[in-house]
């Protein structure tokens, strides 16, 4: 019966283009959760983060991370689910960078 179940699952994820992961801390029905991939090109505005198919998504270093809530907790996306493009609206691409090279320079002292 739980072969059946597993294929039946597996099929629909196939179909669907989503991935299913184990699932932490009680999200999802028997402990897998199903992450859809993110569209082909994602545009990220004043935060590096992107809400899609009931997921937030965060962008970090070239990284992607999801969860079902804003406040995490968060989970390394599978690289196959990553967009195959990122744009940022130019005001705001240099703020990344400069967010990340502050981030970087406190790990350092760590």
């Amino acid at each position: 019966m739980k072969r059946v179940w597993i294929l039946t699952l597996l099929s629909l994820v196939w179909l669907t283009a989503c991935a299913v992961v184990p699932a932490r801390h009680g999200h999802g029905p028997d402990g897998v959760m199903v992450v859809p991939l993110l569209p082909s090109v994602v545009v990220l505005d004043v935060e590096p983060f992107y809400f899609y198919s009931g997921f937030h998504y965060h962008y970090l270093r070239d990284r992607w991370y999801y969860s079902k809530s804003r406040r995490g907790p968060w989970f390394d996306l599978p690289r196959g689910h990553y967009p195959k493009e990122v744009r940022f609206k130019e005001k705001h691409r240099d703020k990344y960078r400069d967010i990340d090279k502050r981030r970087d320079k406190g790990r350092d002292r760590d």
